[in-house]
C-alpha cells in the first residue's frame, strides 16, 4: 500500500479493499526512496552538509573554511556532525533534532558561523518519524524558543524573525501531518485484509454448511428411492416365474423410483454447478408432494394411513420441507428395518404455533433399528438418518425424538415451530 493525496475522502469501512485511496501522478517517483533509505539518507546528509558551507561562504565566514585556528575547526565539526547525523533520522528522529539543535547553539556563542542548513531536514523527521507524541512536540517547541530568542522576537519583533518561527512550525507540520497520513493508510491497508479474511472465512462456512445441506438431502433422497428399489426388485425376483406380470408391474415401479431419484439428485447437485439461463428450477418437495409419496410407499407396505389435520397451506415452505424429508426419512426406516409387512401410521397437525409429525409402525422388526430413545432431549446413537431428522428439527428450533412404544412398534415424533400463531 502506498501513500494517497490528503483529500482523499475516507473509504466505506465495509468496502474498504475496493476503495481505497487512488495513487498521486507522482507517486512512482518515490521508489528508489523507499528501497534504498540508507543511500538516500546518506545524499541528503552530504547535501546540506554542502549547502552548509556554500551558506557561509555567502555569509562572509569564508575563513571557517580554511581552518586556521581552533574556533574554525570547532565550527566545521559542528556542520559536519549535524549534517551526517540525519543518518538515523528515521530511527532516532528526536535525538538527532536535539544533536542539530544544540550544534546552532554551540555556533550562536559566538564561532565564527552562523545556521545549520540540516535543521530543516530533522525537523521534518522528528514531525514525520517520531512515534512518541510528547518527545516529538517537545522538540519542536524548544526549537521555536531558541529561534525566537535568536531572532529577538521577544524583544523586537521582525517580519523576517516571524517569517523563521512559521517556517520551523511549518516543516514540523508537514511531517507530523504526512505520518498521521501513513498511519490512516496503514490502518486502511489493515482493514482491507481483515475484511478479506473475514470474506474468505464467510465463504467457507457457507460451503461447509451447503455441503451439510446436500448431503442431508442426498441421504434421505437415495435412501429413500434405494430402499424402495430394493424390496421392489426381491418382490419381483421371488414372484418371476410364478407371476411374470407382477413381476414386470414391480420392475417398473423400480424403475420409476430410480428415475425421480436421478431427478432428485440432479436438482440438488445443480447448486454446485454454474447456472445458466436456460437452467429449469424445480421447486423442493412440501405438502402437496405428501400424497404421491405415501402412495409410492403403499406399493411396498401392505398398509400406510395417513392423516393431515390444519392449514398447512400456511406453514413456512422451509417447515413444509423438514417436514416432508422427516415423514419420508421415517417410513425409509420402516421399509429397511421392519419390511414389507408393516402397517404404519402417518400424522400430519398445523396448530397454531406448531407442526406435529408422528410416524408409528406396528412392530414386527426384521432388523436392528437404527436407534433406541426414550426421551425427546436424548442425543442420537446411530443411524444417519434419525440424526439428520434431529438436525433439521433443532435448526428449525424443534424437537424430535425416536423411541420403541407399546414394546415392539417404533414411533417418529417431531415438533416444529411455524411461526403462524404470532401477531
Amino acid at each position: 500500500m502506498k501513500s494517497s493525496s490528503l483529500n482523499t475522502p475516507a473509504p466505506n469501512p465495509l468496502n474498504a479493499s475496493s476503495e481505497l485511496p487512488k495513487l498521486p501522478m507522482w507517486q512512482p517517483l518515490r521508489g528508489p526512496f523507499e528501497r534504498w533509505p540508507h543511500l538516500t539518507d546518506l545524499l541528503i546528509a552530504l547535501l546540506m552538509f554542502l549547502l552548509t558551507l556554500l551558506m557561509w561562504s555567502r555569509n562572509g565566514a569564508r575563513e571557517v573554511l580554511s581552518l586556521q585556528n581552533l574556533w574554525d575547526v570547532i565550527a566545521f565539526q559542528c556542520a559536519f556532525l549535524s549534517s551526517f547525523a540525519l543518518l538515523w533520522r528515521r530511527t532516532h528522529p528526536w535525538q538527532v533534532q536535539a544533536v542539530i539543535l544544540g550544534a546552532t547553539i554551540v555556533l550562536e556563542l559566538g564561532l565564527p558561523a552562523d545556521g545549520i542548513v540540516a535543521m530543516a531536514v530533522s525537523l521534518y523527521s522528528l514531525g514525520r518519524y517520531e512515534a512518541n507524541t510528547r518527545d516529538s512536540f517537545i522538540g519542536v517547541i524548544a526549537t521555536l524558543v531558541f529561534v525566537a530568542f535568536d531572532k529577538g522576537i521577544p524583544v523586537q519583533p521582525t517580519a523576517a524573525g516571524t517569517v523563521t518561527v512559521m517556517l520551523v512550525w511549518a516543516l514540523w507540520y508537514i511531517g507530523r501531518r504526512l505520518r498521521f497520513r501513513g498511519e490512516y493508510l496503514r490502518l486502511l491497508e489493515e482493514r482491507a485484509e481483515y475484511l478479506e479474511r473475514e470474506r474468505n472465512a464467510e465463504s467457507e462456512r457457507a460451503v461447509a454448511a451447503e455441503r451439510t445441506r446436500i448431503a442431508r438431502e442426498m441421504h434421505d433422497v437415495v435412501a429413500h428411492q434405494v430402499s424402495l428399489m430394493t424390496v421392489q426388485a426381491g418382490a419381483a425376483r421371488a414372484i418371476s416365474r410364478n407371476n411374470p406380470e407382477a413381476a414386470s408391474e414391480a420392475m417398473a415401479s423400480v424403475e420409476a423410483a430410480g428415475r425421480q431419484a436421478m431427478t432428485e439428485m440432479r436438482h440438488l447437485l445443480g447448486v454446485l454447478r454454474p447456472t445458466n439461463d436456460d437452467t429449469t428450477l424445480t421447486p423442493q418437495p412440501d405438502f402437496n408432494d405428501l400424497p404421491a409419496l405415501i402412495e409410492k410407499v403403499r406399493q411396498v407396505l401392505s398398509e400406510v394411513d395417513c392423516e393431515t389435520h390444519g392449514a398447512l397451506e400456511k406453514v413456512p415452505t422451509s417447515v413444509a420441507l423438514a417436514a416432508y424429508r422427516i415423514v419420508q426419512e421415517s417410513l425409509t426406516n420402516v421399509i429397511k428395518h421392519v419390511g414389507a409387512a408393516a402397517r404404519v401410521q402417518v400424522s400430519v397437525r398445523a396448530d397454531d404455533d406448531t407442526l406435529t409429525i408422528r410416524v408409528r409402525d406396528d412392530g414386527n422388526i426384521v432388523g436392528e433399528r437404527p436407534m433406541v430413545e426414550t426421551t425427546i432431549d436424548a442425543q442420537p446413537g446411530g443411524g444417519h438418518g434419525i440424526a439428520g431428522m434431529r438436525e433439521r428439527a433443532e435448526l428449525l428450533g424443534g424437537s424430535l425424538s425416536a423411541a420403541v412404544v407399546d414394546g415392539s412398534g417404533f414411533e417418529v415424533y417431531a415438533q416444529l415451530p411455524t411461526g403462524m400463531g404470532k401477531t
